[in-house]
């Protein structure tokens, strides 16, 4: 399978302004009502990727952990569903109800939050602290499908840890890979 890396935006850049409808409340959930947290996890995932699909169960377990420890946690899909039908709404609603998240599971429609981001790949993470601005991106953890290393989240509980325990975390961060976002036709960015 064919991989793409994260593009590592700018540690402390300012959390993208966005407004987007959740597949499981079928409310709309905006960047300001999920700050104020001492720590936001935003992690862009989508349904048939290989490389979510194999940090689903711990990734469903670690929002748990957020949602006990007062962490915001939010999933982002912004593949088109047009040639990847997989990656509905619809389809989000269902795999979310069924693997029982806890956090909003937004879908990014006209794939403009992502770029607001710089996202290329699924799974990959930011945390901002309680300020809004970026505090970690990268991998989950350094476990990919077949690699035989177990999935247990580290990169990203290591950062939302240091960050609940008034600390930054550390600046050596290791970009996630994973399948790349499904853009829409000519909509594919050109990041620099």
């Amino acid at each position: 399978m064919a991989a793409a890396s994260s593009t590592m935006l700018d540690l402390s850049t300012p959390i993208p302004a966005f407004s987007l409808p959740d597949t499981l409340s079928e409310q709309h959930v905006t960047s300001s009502e999920l700050l104020g947290a001492p720590a936001l996890v935003v992690a862009f995932v989508c349904n048939h990727c290989p490389y979510v699909k194999h940090i689903l169960p711990e990734l469903v377990e670690f929002g748990r952990e957020c949602s006990s420890r007062g962490v915001r946690m939010v999933g982002i899909s912004s593949n088109d569903e047009t040639t990847y039908p997989e990656d509905a709404p619809a389809k989000m609603t269902e795999l979310g109800r069924a693997m029982g998240f806890t956090f909003p599971y937004l879908y990014d429609a006209n794939q403009s939050v992502a770029k607001a981001f710089r996202a290329m790949c699924t799974p990959e993470f930011y945390v901002f602290d309680k300020a809004g601005k970026l505090a970690y991106r990268g991998q989950f953890d350094d476990s990919r499908p077949g690699n035989g290393k177990p999935v247990t989240g580290r990169d990203v509980r290591a950062a939302v840890d240091a960050l609940l325990a008034g600390k930054s975390p550390d600046e050596r961060q290791v970009p996630s890979i994973g399948c790349s976002i499904k853009w829409k036709a000519g909509h594919a960015p050109k990041y620099t």
